[in-house]
């Protein structure tokens, strides 16, 4: 079974957390969420999560691949966290896949795994940078680069990036039956709207 590490911080985008805690656990992926400071952290709109743990009580080689959520504050908080910058460092040197979404692959560019191409909450860019052999992309939902980073945009594309990291864990057949579980097709299925 994989497992797969969510950190949590104050100021956390609720949606983009709860959306991979949920598809990925939905397909039997083992997920662990790890509080920064104390063993609960309050979301961006005022939602407040129980983690499992707390950050300093797990160890990254524990963990298939890393999960960032987004979130203005949030992704602030987790920058300044040296055990986790530490923590992407080793994995990324282990070769294991990175992910984040809207404002957190910042997290990836302060901890210096961020590589090649990826994409973000809009403006976000401008903050991370493109120098350097970083490629930033606007027109893709969810960007996953050779170099086992990947990235989405924000809280409209969480179910479609935690799909594809379920797809990249467990493979297509079950990210397929989740995607059909959640009604989520692709691409998607608009009904012309009817006039009355």
């Amino acid at each position: 079974m994989s497992r797969v590490l969510v950190p949590l911080a104050d100021g956390f985008e609720e949606i983009e957390a709860i959306a991979v805690i949920d598809v990925l656990r939905r397909g039997g992926v083992e997920v662990v969420t790890a509080s920064l400071l104390e063993q609960s952290a309050k979301g961006a709109n005022n939602v407040v999560v129980t983690a499992d743990t707390l950050l300093e009580d797990v160890k990254e080689s524990d963990f298939d691949m890393i999960v960032l959520p987004g979130g203005n504050e949030g992704h602030k908080n987790l920058a300044k966290s040296a055990k986790l910058l530490d923590m992407l460092r080793a994995h990324e040197k282990a070769g294991k896949t990175l992910a984040a979404i809207c404002a957190a692959p910042y997290v990836l560019k302060t901890a210096g795994v961020l590589k090649g191409e990826y994409t973000c909450y809009p403006s976000m860019e401008h903050a991370i940078g493109m120098g350097g052999g970083l490629s930033y992309t606007a027109d893709k939902k969810v960007v996953a680069n050779s170099e086992n980073i990947i990235t989405s945009q924000g809280p409209a594309t969480a179910i479609d990036f935690a799909l594809f990291i379920l797809e990249k864990l467990e493979g297509k057949v079950k990210a397929a039956s989740i995607r059909q579980a959640v009604l989520t097709y692709s691409p998607p299925r608009i009904s012309p709207l009817k006039r009355t």
